[in-house]
Order: structure tokens, then C-alpha cells, then sequence
């Protein structure tokens, strides 16, 4: 069974309305999530059932980008500038370059989330619950993904993300639904469940009916580092 009470904790005390005191993470426990990362390397997620492989890895995901930013901050995003010019070296290296073995196998942030989630798990919400250390992204929870809560889980995060006017909203004189990159970038896994983007949306919208013929206007993606001072 995967302990995940050390990384639960860290997220419990850093963690705030999906904002990471990085300065006191970095200071008092960043050898504790290197500790935690080593003591899971063994995993084999080929003998875990569904839930507890997709909750392991979406904690795994989401750790890995914390030790990321832990590593070099202070850091404004992740995605760095040069004379006001973006660093996409630096930026793609974040999810391509190898920053985890696990149970022997080499892995990169986008191995994680597209060679292992997204080809083998199909499942959309996990695009709630991957942070990579940036305001566009969802919100990081405050406690760990545990496998016998996990639908509960992913179904909260999508209920929030979505109903954030910040990732999500109507504009109905205009008939124009405005949604995250989030939803161009994976879209071919939200129409997994549903047979339109507005329809998959709708479904976490209560308050608002959102038309098959609105527009779609994805909304400029932050990548500001999702960060809080300490308080």
C-alpha cells in the first residue's frame, strides 16, 4: 500500500487556496518530498487497480512539479524570460527532460501525463487535478489523491475548475463560451464522454444553459508561477 500521509502533510501545510508558499516549502521540507519521492520509486503500477494507479500518478505529477520549482526559486513561472522574450528551452525541458525513475523506467512530466495517464487511463478529469506550478492550471488541492476517494476527488476539481470564471464563462448577448486552452489542448479526451466542449461543460454548469452553436473562445493561458508568500 503507497503511504502518501508525507506529501498529504506538505500539501496540508503549503498549500492554500491552490497557492504554494514555495519560500517555506523550500526552506523547511524540501528534503522531506525527496524523501517521499525515493520512498515510492519502487512502485509498480502494473499491479495497481485503476483508481490507485491514477491517484498515485497524479500525485506523483503534481509532486515533480513542486520539486521542480523548489529547486530553482525563487522563480516568477516556469516558463522564464530573456530580454522579455520566453525561454521555451527552459519552458519544454520542464515537462520533457527525465526527473523521475520509477520501478526502473525513466520519466519526464509529459511521460507521466501522456505516456501513462492519457494513453492508458482515458480519463478527462485528471486535466482538473495535473498542476504544473502555474495560475492557468488548475487549483492544487490540499491534501493528496487517495485511491478510495478518488472519483469524489476528480469530480470536485472538476466542478470547481469549471465553475471558476476565471477558466470558464458564457457570454450569452454574444452566444461566445470562453474556456481554458485546457480544453483545446485535450479536447479529443473531454469528447471521450460527451460530443461537444459545450456539452461537457454544461454538465457542471447548474445556473448557466450553454448552447451547441456558441463560439468557443479559449481564454489566454497564465503561466505564472501559482505561488503565495507566507502568511
Amino acid at each position: 500500500m503507497i503511504d502518501f500521509t508525507p506529501w498529504d502533510r506538505m500539501l496540508r501545510e503549503y498549500v492554500k487556496d491552490g497557492a504554494v508558499d514555495y519560500a517555506r516549502w523550500q526552506a523547511e521540507s524540501a528534503e522531506a518530498l525527496d524523501r517521499w519521492l525515493a520512498d515510492v520509486s519502487a512502485v509498480d503500477i502494473e499491479v495497481l487497480d485503476r483508481d490507485s494507479a491514477i491517484a498515485f500518478l497524479i500525485n506523483l505529477y503534481n509532486a515533480l512539479a513542486v520539486r521542480q520549482v523548489l529547486q530553482k526559486y525563487p522563480i516568477d513561472s516556469i516558463r522564464p524570460t530573456f530580454l522579455g522574450i520566453p525561454n521555451w528551452i527552459s519552458f519544454l525541458l520542464f515537462f520533457k527532460k527525465t526527473v523521475y525513475t520509477l520501478n526502473g523506467r525513466p520519466l519526464s512530466m509529459d511521460g507521466i501525463e501522456h505516456g501513462i495517464l492519457s494513453d492508458r487511463y482515458h480519463e478527462p478529469h485528471m486535466h482538473f487535478a495535473l498542476v504544473c506550478a502555474s495560475e492557468g492550471c488548475p487549483l492544487l488541492r490540499a491534501n493528496a489523491y487517495l485511491p478510495e476517494h478518488l472519483p469524489a476527488q476528480l469530480q470536485e476539481d472538476a466542478q470547481r475548475f469549471i465553475n471558476n470564471p476565471d477558466k470558464v464563462r458564457y457570454d450569452k448577448t454574444n452566444n461566445v463560451l470562453h474556456c481554458s486552452k485546457i480544453f483545446k489542448w485535450y479536447k479529443k479526451d473531454f469528447l471521450t464522454q460527451s460530443a461537444s466542449i459545450p456539452e461537457y461543460i454544461q454538465r457542471y454548469l447548474s445556473d448557466t444553459s450553454i448552447p451547441q452553436t456558441a463560439d468557443i473562445d479559449h481564454l489566454p493561458y497564465s503561466w505564472s508561477l501559482n505561488q503565495r508568500t507566507s502568511s
